[in-house]
């Protein structure tokens, strides 16, 4: 009877073990996915940071008719249309 009680207690011991270094790892690919969610919001918000800079860049290029600015945009991929507004190039 000790010896199954001993049996016991151990394979006890084994899953709390091992619920252990489960739980571990389970957080540290928490604290990673959480890492990846943050890099994409902050790239999302970059982004349409990024697009209002280009449209103001590129209205204003079409005002002022200043060339250099068109053609670094051009260089940017960013091709303007005959209405003046910015036209992103296919990608």
């Amino acid at each position: 009877m000790k010896l199954l009680h001993l049996i016991l207690s151990c394979l006890v011991l084994l899953l709390v073990l091992g619920d252990m270094l489960l739980a571990i790892g389970n957080q540290s690919m928490q604290t990673e996915v959480s890492e990846r969610q943050q890099f994409i919001a902050q790239a999302i918000q970059l982004d349409t940071l990024s697009r209002q800079v280009v449209g103001v860049l590129a209205n204003l290029a079409m005002k002022t008719n200043d060339e250099a600015l068109k053609k670094l945009l051009a260089a940017s991929g960013v091709n303007l249309d005959v209405t003046g507004g910015p036209a992103p190039a296919s990608k």
